[in-house]
């Protein structure tokens, strides 16, 4: 390739500052691009107080959002909060009680039958069939009642999660209203801090809300993994208790399909935390190199010391 086509590509793919032979930090050297408002994303807002703020995102479900008046961002976590504290607090507990009720119906029937065989020597099989057919009834009630503990747990979790969320995201909202920073922060700085801790690259970039984002996946992901490893060994137990009472094959491999699933998900969950540790700390890593928005990382061309060429330079901030 001619040596006018690689500097043609480096100019489409990279873009450059050359003006003078001078870099300017914080400029493109285009005139259209260095004249847009910085940050014209933040909603201007005359709410700048903390403790409301942080109050409002306390008590109320997108209350920091509303109160500093994004309303689009506050509906949304009205809406996803309020479903998951609808399922948490109303709907599985209902759910629940039904699963008890039906049950204690097929429990009593199994006692009944039970006393029915003990008193008669055990010799009517259309006693026992009945009575095994409601004990199978009152297993797999039980094993859905199970499941939906375990569903309830998790939603439980990231509804705490989204509420934490919320608030770490109201108190960045405050935060950028007083002034962005317009500092330049150190990419291995950043970088080792969301090693050691992640978020803490986060708060580095005074990126409050993403630190918020992952502490609602850490705080998700972990319960959730620690609920599908109770259901694991819940149906661990099921398994051996099938192999001892004999249960049909179909019964057994049933059990086996739900012990699979359970796992499964347990593992998901493992390998999910493992990434969110490595986007925090990738995440921290680019904020920090974009901190000075328009010249962390720049490619220029200057002409030569001889006066004679061009010479290529690149540089970023650490």
């Amino acid at each position: 390739m001619k040596s006018r086509h690689w500097i043609l590509f480096i100019l489409i793919s990279l873009g450059f500052t050359w003006a003078d032979g001078v870099i300017i930090p914080g400029k493109s050297g285009i005139p259209a691009i260095d004249t847009l408002p910085t940050y014209e994303w933040d909603v201007p807002t005359e709410h700048n107080s903390l403790t409301k703020t942080m109050l409002y995102g306390i008590l109320f479900p997108g209350g920091a959002q509303f109160y500093t008046e994004h309303y689009t961002r506050g509906g949304f976590l009205v809406a996803i909060e309020g479903g998951l504290a609808y399922e948490v607090f109303y709907n599985k507990p209902m759910q629940q009680k039904k699963r008890f009720r039906d049950t204690q119906a097929a429990q009593d029937s199994v006692g009944k039958y039970t006393r029915l065989l003990l008193i008669n020597g055990g010799i009517h099989s259309d006693w026992i069939a009945t009575r095994n057919l409601y004990l199978e009834n009152i297993r797999m009630n039980n094993d859905t009642k199970m499941k939906e503990e375990d569903l309830r747990h998790s939603e439980y979790a990231w509804m705490v999660g989204l509420h934490l969320y919320a608030v770490m995201d109201g108190y960045g909202i405050w935060k950028h209203n007083q002034g962005r920073s317009t500092e330049t922060k150190s990419v291995l700085s950043a970088v080792w801090r969301a090693a050691v801790l992640p978020g803490w690259g986060q708060f580095f970039n005074q990126e409050y809300g993403k630190a918020g984002l992952l502490y609602m996946s850490f705080i998700g992901g972990t319960v959730s993994f620690n609920s599908r490893q109770a259901m694991v060994r819940y149906f661990e137990q099921r398994q051996k208790t099938a192999a001892q009472e004999g249960l049909s094959p179909a019964e057994q491999s049933s059990i086996g399909e739900d012990l699979l699933f359970f796992r499964k998900k347990r593992n998901q969950y493992i390998w999910g935390m493992g990434l969110f540790y490595l986007y925090s700390i990738a995440d921290a890593a680019v904020d920090a190199a974009l901190s000075d928005f328009d010249s962390p990382l720049y490619w220029a061309l200057n002409p030569s010391s001889d006066g004679q060429g061009l010479g290529a330079e690149i540089g970023i901030h650490f």
